[in-house]
């Protein structure tokens, strides 16, 4: 069994990219909220020495276009789908899930809790997922900021409100300075960051969440080699998304498939899999994919 490759949400445009989305084994969608948003003003990307800064705030059509246009030309294209919710009160979130509650071209709903673009819903993670559940039947994987000491007691809050599963993690806030002027590189000043330099940052939640739930994990943070898959799996998670590395590799889901492959069996694993939850001592529960992309 090979080890499921994702997108982090808000990495890929299938529409833009098919061949891209076509390797991984799940599209993840950009996060969707009811009404359309215009997002942040720019500049809203930056390059940095180690990764990446987005402002990108939440920009988006608004879950009647995702409905109504979107999610069929997703279908169309053969791809299991995962939609990420956002909003800005527990009603948000709710509504949207139970609007997606009944369709067969939504494989689960990743509830994004933790975008460090925008304000966050006033009511705690555990209540916005307590909410969801009451209105779908789909799978729900909270997705979690690192930017909290005890994201293990988070990952316990959200699991008890009836999360199914957790994604590991969103970006953590950063700034970047223009060398000549000083000046922030994003119009509001900081924004979200990614790339390599989280990997160490991601490996830590997984593993605190790994040890302190039994749910499956979604990893992402800093993965753009087969060994950093691994080493996310090692420490708890059971499927690795990608994110930043798919700006400059189309083919890293590929080129990265077949890297985990050859470091699990460099290390004496008959696959991938089989190296999860090996940094921590009780391995956690598998994240396994039906037939029609369920999880």
């Amino acid at each position: 069994m090979s080890v499921p490759l994702f997108n982090a949400s808000g990495c890929l445009d299938a529409l833009v990219a098919p061949a891209v989305a076509r390797q991984l084994d799940a599209f993840v969608t950009k996060t969707v909220t009811p009404l359309p948003r215009e997002g942040n003003p720019p500049p809203r990307i930056a390059e940095t020495e180690h990764g990446m800064l987005n402002s990108i705030g939440l920009q988006g059509p608004g879950v009647d276009v995702l409905v109504e246009e979107l999610l069929p030309r997703l279908a169309a294209l053969g791809l299991r789908v995962w939609v990420s919710v956002g909003g800005f009160s527990v009603s948000d979130y709710a509504s949207i899930c139970e609007r997606l509650d009944g369709r067969d071209d939504v494989d689960a709903i990743e509830l994004n809790l933790s975008c460090p673009n925008v304000e966050e819903a006033t009511e705690s993670s555990a209540q916005i997922v307590a909410a969801c559940r009451r209105v779908t039947s789909k799978q729900l994987f909270a997705k979690l900021s690192p930017a909290t000491w005890d994201i293990a007691e988070s990952a316990r809050a959200v699991v008890a409100a009836g999360a199914d599963g957790l994604s590991l993690v969103n970006t953590i806030r950063g700034m970047a300075l223009d060398p000549v002027t000083l000046l922030p590189k994003l119009a509001l000043g900081s924004g979200g960051y990614s790339g390599p330099a989280l990997k160490p940052v991601a490996l830590a939640c997984v593993h605190a969440c790994a040890t302190a739930v039994d749910v499956p994990i979604v990893g992402m943070g800093g993965a753009a080699t087969g060994l950093d898959a691994l080493d996310l799996v090692a420490a708890g998670a059971g499927v690795v998304a990608l994110g930043t590395v798919l700006f400059c590799d189309p083919g890293a889901p590929d080129r990265i498939r077949g890297e985990l492959a050859a470091e699990a069996v460099a290390r004496g694993f008959g696959n991938a899999l089989e190296a999860r939850g090996v940094a921590i001592r009780q391995p956690p529960k598998a994240l396994e994919i039906g037939e029609n992309g369920s999880a």
